[in-house]
């Protein structure tokens, strides 16, 4: 198990680096699991040593922000960072592009998903150490289809289209009939302007160019297809018997830093690799592509398992009952990864539990087993049972680096942990996005800046998609009034 080093010194880097593991294995977590260290916290992982410099800004966008199309903003599923630079006066600009999900759902007029059209935002951030960071939306475009047609949030049921040899999810009737349905929850660029996007409902991942006009698609793979009596089924309102589970398609994508591999990762476990039980959810697949001959490739040449932690949710000792499924992803190479887990509980979820778990993992997949092409990804083999994994499977090593409950640091910024109420500056429930830029110091080479952004499913009091307004703001004694966006940042000391 890796052990964590609260260190100010570079010979407490030195002693830190000395003698410490990582784990493979899920970590349980029955009471909260908050750190209150003021300062640098220093873990050894794979012989390295990362150094978590702390909480250095915070930035609010509020939840009743109008988009490009005067519409509800959403908020971040998922995030990326260009044009980044440190300025003169030592504040640091760039362009943040966020993605939102499928649009409002179960909220006003809203019975169930909507007719949303998927889209990108575009926002212009300034950052300043130890003060703050400032998020100005500056615009966005929507994605295409390849006939030039948007894509829609509407839940497509059992019904496929097919292009090109891909089968694509599509409502059959009603709203968005015969446009592509995409849960889009996350977003990986490539150097020439084109980008990916995972979605929730295939399991997949869409390829678009620069003018956000869809390319193709990676079909995923047959463990993962979401299967009901033997039939392909994408909706996402009951749970398949085989497959992604409903609401836990790949959450996180990411493109390592040499632009050769695409990594996803499935937000929690498949179907057939748990049981009733939600804590039997923890073993997760990652699937990475190989770019270098294609940007499509038709099946993943690496294929691992992830543990994520369990958790007992009201966080009062009792046994684990849910997972902390991951919500995001970030490649330091090509088998080495930040990836963000957490439980559901903080301000949106409408219940008084604590936060229990909320933490930003290394995770490295070098030394685990590779599934690829084995009846484990072109059947429905299971990999565990009731969350043991198998003893044939080794999964990828993991070691905590950022414990995002962190009382002391929050408070530093204005921010609490509180839910019985929550208040405007509670910690949201959804932590979901991540973006990261160079701090730019010739003094620390390998530092860096880490941005963490939460999801707030459009609830606001004010909100308007589709010609229509709509009421989701927070009601009762958990928390009362819009959930608005919030982007953490920490800086970070990652090795070359």
């Amino acid at each position: 198990m890796p052990r964590r080093h609260f260190v100010g010194t570079v010979a407490g880097l030195m002693a830190a680096a000395l003698g410490v593991q990582a784990t493979a294995q899920s970590q349980t977590f029955v009471a909260p699991h908050w750190d209150k260290s003021p300062g640098d916290v220093a873990v050894t992982f794979g012989g390295k040593t990362y150094v978590n410099r702390g909480l250095v800004a915070v930035g609010w966008l509020p939840a009743a922000t109008r988009d490009f199309r005067g519409e509800t903003l959403g908020s971040f599923s998922s995030m990326a960072l260009s044009n980044w630079k440190k300025m003169a006066d030592g504040a640091y600009v760039g362009t943040l592009r966020t993605l939102p999900d499928r649009g409002p759902n179960m909220v006003g007029p809203f019975v169930g998903t909507t007719d949303y059209a998927n889209r990108v935002h575009e926002h212009q951030v300034r950052l300043v150490p130890g003060q703050g960071l400032t998020i100005t939306p500056t615009g966005g475009f929507l994605l295409k289809d390849q006939t030039g047609q948007p894509f829609t949030g509407m839940d497509p049921g059992s019904n496929v289209i097919e292009r090109g040899g891909v089968r694509y999810p599509s409502p059959a009737s009603g709203e968005g009939a015969g446009k592509i349905s995409l849960d889009s929850e996350a977003i990986a660029y490539l150097p020439d302007g084109g980008f990916y996007v995972s979605d929730e409902y295939a399991a997949g991942i869409y390829l678009f160019d620069k003018s956000a006009k869809l390319v193709g698609a990676i079909q995923t793979v047959p463990a993962l297809l979401p299967m009901k009596k033997g039939q392909l089924d994408f909706g996402a309102e009951k749970a398949p018997t085989t497959g992604r589970r409903n609401n836990q398609g790949l959450e996180a994508l990411t493109i390592s830093p040499d632009g050769k591999r695409l990594i996803a990762v499935l937000q929690s476990a498949a179907m057939q690799d748990q049981s009733s039980n939600n804590a039997t959810r923890n073993n997760t697949r990652v699937l990475v592509y190989d770019l270098s001959k294609t940007k499509l490739p038709k099946a993943p040449i690496g294929h691992y398992v992830l543990q994520l932690p369990t958790v007992r949710e009201a966080g009062d000792g009792g046994a684990a009952d849910i997972t902390a499924a991951q919500s995001e992803a970030l490649a330091l190479s090509d088998t080495r990864l930040l990836v963000l887990a957490r439980d559901g509980n903080g301000r949106g979820k409408g219940a008084p539990n604590v936060a229990v778990y909320k933490s930003i993992l290394l995770v490295d997949l070098a030394n685990a087993t590779n599934l690829a092409g084995s009846a484990y990804e072109q059947t429905a083999k299971p990999i565990a049972k009731d969350g043991a994994l198998n003893p044939d499977i080794k999964p990828a090593g993991q070691a905590e680096l950022v414990n995002i409950l962190n009382p002391v640091q929050l408070a530093k910024f204005g921010l609490n942990l509180d839910v019985s109420p929550s208040t405007p500056t509670s910690l949201p429930e959804k932590i979901e996005a991540l973006a990261v830029g160079s701090a730019f110091d010739a003094a620390a080479p390998n530092d860096v800046f880490l941005l963490v952004g939460s999801d707030n499913d459009f609830a606001t009091a004010k909100g308007h998609v589709n010609g229509q307004d709509f009421d989701a703001g927070l009601k009762g004694e958990t928390g009362i009034g819009d959930n608005d966006s919030l982007v953490l940042v920490y800086r970070l000391a990652l090795p070359q």
